[in-house]
């Protein structure tokens, strides 16, 4: 019977018989044949039918059999599984039905997700009853989250828990109810909106970096293959049933033959000598990578592991577990495993299959704890010194630091500010014009946060009302605090209206919400001086490692990051802001230092990203990050515009932050003007570090 389906067909994206499947295609069908491998992660740029792949692969799996009535989808085969909707008793008619492929949003509510009250159980018959969330109808078939880098914190805390235990537990309504939850989950995402939590990250089996194609005639052939999909989807369809009912039985043959798979000792130690060449963190990646080889063996019809199986394998399965950090690039060295595996095939033989009783890696379980971190799956710590990345309060610790005000920058006679005598001496020959100096390792910065309270997304770095958080009170909906009903305080003010004495009336002028604060997202502005004063290679290595730093914290607290520079005559807007922290840290690595000050156009043409952000988001804060040391050049009257231009920013209501670059015997205290024309926070450049700050707040002490 042949595969009808209202989705693009599997085959026409990733490849069939008369042409091989390519790493997408692998990588999904390797995940369906063993579903303990962990889930894939599809990364690439948009446009390159990411989401048509994942959605195309639900009619390729093989039916499932549950009970009829049963909405948790549990195993009749398998008696340890119960339901909520149960116990079953003999007899109980099972049918047999479609995996189900089941979308997560990334503005899904916790309730959807988890599953909440039945209001019409409630309203109408006064029954608390449990309504499945999104989780339960996702247990035995594929969860896909699209754009899953930009999902909020609290569900990634969710997937997180499902991933490790297999298992739901909603405590809430007053109600209880614990359901299975093990599911294929498939995430995609755009490197270029951000970077994935690396916790989530890590729970991912395999990921997959796709790209359009960059040969014409490849080009023509996927739009030739759209355009006739668009004009006719069932001839279309039509064309490839043959493809998709032999891939269709396929991955229900490689199912079959995976269960007498085996994986050799000879086997396992190589896995084990290519993970620890690569210095993956943890023995998750060991066993990912042997279920994976498996799978591999399985879908080529194999009941043995070969060199070429780890090798596709460790393709899959290593490259997203090397990144120590957001800005390392993913991949892998091939020549480095070509060289770690070397020719000689493992010997067939080996022990028992994975699954039995003394191979823990072989676990049916998909949340095998065996490699965890022993941190209940959190993986990674969120900040530096391993705990929270959560920012102090505003001024908690913090040395005085009130501008002192510098020898009259009015005064300075219009002149071009000169470079400090000895600089070259002291800092080494500067670059010449254009020329790139690297950053060094990026250390743990202060924290910097926006003024006041605000109502921006989901983050950690300035306080905001919003639906997470402390209750701080109620109040009436679309008061900007999106939290949830508050049903205490919604009855007290129908309870406070009069009412005669009978009962009392709900009107939609007693809702009351809950009002929570907790924290936001900001977008960080930096405005970066690259002119020749601050070229100096050991300065300009400092600036850039400050930056890395901050940077670095932008990505752990969630915010959006935007890079304008400076130099010669102009300003430009090197990265609009985005929340791909790696791509800021690439364009400031490749970023040229040298020539004039346009220190005013410098700062208008981050007054214009700023005002246009603004328009954008009005709800989204924030907070310029000025690098300079305040030296303006460019003909007579530079240092009057440039001050000009500091009253421009400082109109705007900014949260502004003054990093001085200004360093030597003689200096003018330029950045240091600034910062109070603008109202900004002024530090010097080696007091970024929060360890700096220790040490200062420390020798006050002493």
């Amino acid at each position: 019977m042949p595969l009808r389906t209202s989705h693009y067909p599997f085959s026409a994206i990733v490849g069939c018989d008369a042409e091989p499947l390519d790493d997408l295609g692998l990588a999904l069908v390797l995940a369906s044949v063993s579903p303990e491998i962990g889930g894939v992660l599809v990364r690439g740029q948009k446009g390159t039918a990411k989401s048509t792949a994942v959605r195309a692969l639900a009619p390729l799996l093989p039916p499932v059999e549950v009970y009829r009535g049963d909405r948790f989808s549990v195993d009749p085969a398998d008696p340890a599984q119960e339901s909520p909707d149960g116990p079953f008793p003999p007899g109980t008619a099972v049918e047999r039905r479609p995996v189900r492929l089941v979308e997560l949003p990334v503005g899904a509510t916790e309730d959807r997700v988890l599953g909440s009250l039945h209001l019409e159980q409630a309203l109408t018959h006064g029954r608390v009853a449990y309504e499945p969330g999104l989780l339960a109808r996702g247990h035995r078939g594929l969860l896909y989250v699209d754009e899953v880098n930009l999902l909020h914190d609290h569900l990634v805390d969710l997937l997180l828990d499902a991933a490790a235990t297999g298992r739901v537990t909603v405590e809430r309504d007053g109600f209880s109810v614990e359901h299975a939850a093990r599911f294929l989950l498939i995430g995609t995402m755009n490197p270029e909106e951000g970077e994935l939590r690396p916790q989530l990250l890590d729970r991912f089996g395999l990921t997959v970096e796709v790209a359009a194609p960059s040969e014409p005639a490849a080009r023509v052939e996927v739009v030739r293959r759209r355009m006739a999909y668009d004009a006719d989807a069932a001839a279309f369809s039509e064309r490839y049933d043959r493809a998709e009912k032999a891939l269709a039985e396929r991955i229900a043959a490689a199912r079959e033959t995976a269960r007498h798979a085996r994986l050799s000792d000879a086997a396992l130690l190589k896995i084990a000598q290519v993970c620890a060449a690569f210095e993956v963190d943890g023995l998750r990646a060991d066993i990912v990578t042997a279920r994976t080889a498996l799978a591999h063996a399985a879908w080529e019809g194999r009941t043995s592991v070969s060199l070429a199986d780890i090798r596709r394998a460790a393709l899959l399965a290593l490259p997203h577990r090397r990144r120590r950090n957001p800005f390392d690039a993913p991949g892998l060295d091939e020549e480095l495993l070509d060289r770690v595996l070397g020719d000689e095939e493992p010997p067939p033989d080996g022990p028992e299959p994975p699954g039995g009783p003394d191979d823990p890696a072989g676990s049916d379980d998909p949340a095998s704890p065996v490699g965890d971190d022993g941190d209940g799956g959190d993986g990674a710590p969120d900040s530096p010194d391993g705990g929270p990345s959560r920012p102090p309060e505003a001024g908690a610790g913090e040395p005085d630091r009130s501008p002192v005000p510098p020898r009259g920058p009015e005064n300075a006679q219009e002149a071009e500010a000169p470079r400090e005598p000895g600089d070259a001496e002291r800092d080494g020959p500067g670059p010449a014009a254009g020329t790139t100096v690297g950053a060094g390792a990026p250390y743990r910065p202060r924290a910097f946060t926006a003024r006041g309270t605000g109502t921006g997304a989901d983050g950690r770095r300035s306080r905001a009302l919003g639906a997470r958080g402390r209750r701080i009170g109620a109040a009436p909906p679309g008061g900007g605090s999106g939290g949830p009903l508050h049903l205490v305080e919604t009855v007290r003010a129908a309870a406070s209206r009069p009412h005669g004495g009978g009962r009392i009336g709900l009107l939609p002028g007693d809702l009351r919400v809950a009002v929570r604060e907790g924290q936001e997202s900001n977008l960080v502005l930096f405005c970066v001086d690259a002119s020749g004063s601050m070229a100096a290679r050991k300065r300009m290595g400092e600036v850039k490692t400050a930056i890395l730093s901050l940077l670095l914290d932008a990505y752990r607290r969630r915010d959006k990051v935007g890079l304008v520079t400076f130099r010669g005559t102009a300003a430009d807007l090197v990265l609009p802001p985005t929340r791909s922290v790696d791509t800021a840290a690439a364009r400031l690595e490749a970023l040229p230092a040298g020539g004039r000050t346009p220190l005013a156009e410098g700062l208008l043409e981050a007054a214009r990203v700023l005002r246009r952000e603004r328009l954008r988001d009005p709800r989204q804060r924030p907070l310029l990050v000025l690098v300079t040391d305040g030296r303006a050049t460019g003909g007579r009257g530079a240092v009057g515009r440039s001050l000009a231009a500091a009253d421009h920013v400082a109109g705007l209501g900014v949260a502004t932050v003054v990093v001085d670059g200004e360093s030597g015997p003689l200096r003018l205290g330029l950045a240091a003007a600034l910062a109070a024309r603008m109202g900004a926070e002024h530090l010097p450049v080696d007091e970024v570090s929060a360890d700096a700050l220790g040490n200062a707040v420390r020798e006050r002490a002493a």
